[in-house]
C-alpha cells in the first residue's frame, strides 16, 4: 500500500483539527438548554451580563469539552504506546492494570468504607472518588514499574499486568456482591464513564497532569520507533530500553490514570483510535502517528459527548462510555479481520 504525500497528510491534520473546532462548537451550542453561537461569543468575550448563560457555557459546557479534548488525546496516545510497547495490536492504555487499580480504589471507597463504618470519616472523604482512583493507579504502576526492573521479557509484564487486572477485578467483585445498594449505585455509575462532572477546580488538576503526560510520550517517539522492532534490535542500537520503558509506564500512568479518576473508565477510545491513525495515515512512524493518534482521539472523544447531548434533548441521558464503545468496537473488528487476512 502507497503512503499519503506530505500534502495528503497535511491534509488530513487539517481536516481532523478542523473537524475537533467544530465538534467543539457544536458541543458548546447542543443540550438541553439551545444556546446560539452568538451567545457563545458574548459570553466568551465577557461581554453579557445573563448569569444564566455564562454559567451553562462557562461551568457546564465549556469545561466538559476541555476534558473531552484531553481525555482523547490521553487516551490514544497511551494506548498507542501499550501498542507499540507490547507488539500487540489488541493492547490499550488500561494494559498494565492502571484501570483496575482506579476500580480497586473507588470500590474500596464506595463500597468497602460503608461497611467498615468509615463513610462519615472527614479525612477519607478529603481525598474523594479522584482521589482514591488516583491512588489506585499510582499503587499499580509502582508494583509494575519494581517488577519490570526484574523482568527483561516485555510480554511477560503484560501477562503480569492481566494477571493483576484479574485479581483485582475479583476483589472487586467480592466487593459488589457485599456492598450496600445505594453504595453499588455509585459504583456502577462511576464504572460507565462521564466527561460532565469534572468542575473548573479539577480542570487545574486535570490539564496540566495530561500535558506532562503528552510531553513524556512526545519524548519517547523517537524510542517507539526503535521499540517497532523488539527491543533486543532496540538495544544493540543503543536504546537504553529500561529507562525507555519506565517513562512510557510513567507516561501511560499520567495520562490513562488521570482520566480515569476523574471521568470514570472509557473503553475502547485508546484501543481504536491508534489503529485508525494507522489505516488513515498508513505509516507505522510516530513522528506521524503520534499527534494523529491524539488528534482522532480528540475528534471521536468530542463526537461521542455531542452525541450524549443530542440524545439529552430528546430526554434520555446515555453514559459516554455506551457511545465510545459502538464507535470503537468496528475499528478493532476490522483490525482483527485484516490482520487475519494477512496470516
Amino acid at each position: 500500500m502507497n503512503q499519503p504525500s506530505n500534502i495528503a497528510r497535511s491534509l488530513l491534520f487539517v481536516a481532523l483539527t478542523a473537524g475537533a473546532v467544530a465538534l467543539a462548537i457544536a458541543d458548546l451550542l447542543i443540550g438541553t438548554t439551545s444556546v446560539s453561537i452568538g451567545q457563545v461569543w458574548s459570553v466568551l468575550c465577557g461581554a453579557t451580563e445573563d448569569a444564566s448563560l455564562e454559567t451553562i457555557v462557562l461551568r457546564m459546557r465549556l469545561p466538559k469539552v476541555l476534558v473531552a479534548l484531553f481525555a482523547g488525546m490521553a487516551l490514544s496516545a497511551s494506548g498507542l504506546q501499550m501498542q507499540t510497547l507490547f507488539r500487540n495490536p489488541l493492547a490499550g492504555p488500561y494494559v498494565l492494570g492502571v484501570n483496575s487499580g482506579a476500580s480497586l480504589g473507588v470500590a474500596l471507597f464506595t463500597l468497602a468504607t460503608p461497611m467498615m463504618g468509615l463513610a462519615s470519616a472527614s479525612w477519607l472523604h478529603s481525598f474523594g472518588v479522584t482521589g482514591v482512583a488516583w491512588i489506585g493507579s499510582a499503587a499499580i504502576l509502582l508494583l509494575v514499574m519494581s517488577l519490570s526492573r526484574r523482568v527483561r521479557n516485555i510480554n511477560t509484564i503484560l501477562i503480569i499486568g492481566m494477571m493483576l487486572s484479574s485479581a483485582i477485578s475479583a476483589l472487586v467483585g467480592i466487593l459488589q456482591y457485599m456492598g450496600t445498594e445505594e453504595s453499588l449505585k455509585a459504583f456502577v455509575v462511576w464504572t460507565m464513564g462521564s466527561v460532565s462532572t469534572v468542575t473548573i477546580d479539577e480542570l487545574w488538576v486535570l490539564i496540566p497532569v495530561v500535558v506532562v503526560g503528552l510531553v513524556l510520550a512526545i519524548v519517547v517517539i523517537k524510542p517507539l520507533n526503535m521499540l517497532l522492532l523488539g527491543e533486543s534490535y532496540a538495544r544493540t542500537m543503543g536504546l537504553n530500553v529500561a529507562r525507555s520503558r519506565a517513562i512510557i509506564f510513567i507516561s501511560t500512568t499520567l495520562l490513562a490514570g488521570t482520566v480515569t479518576a476523574f471521568c470514570g473508565p472509557i473503553g475502547f477510545i485508546g484501543l481504536a483510535m491508534p489503529h485508525l491513525a494507522r489505516i488513515t495515515f498508513r505509516t507505522a512512524d510516530h513522528r506521524v502517528l503520534m499527534p494523529a493518534a491524539m488528534l482522532w482521539g480528540a475528534v471521536s472523544m468530542l463526537f461521542c459527548t455531542v452525541a450524549c447531548d443530542v440524545v439529552a434533548r430528546q430526554g434520555v441521558m446515555l453514559p459516554v462510555n455506551t457511545i465510545t464503545s459502538l464507535l470503537g468496537i468496528p475499528v478493532i473488528i476490522y483490525v482483527v479481520l485484516r490482520n487475519s487476512h494477512r496470516q
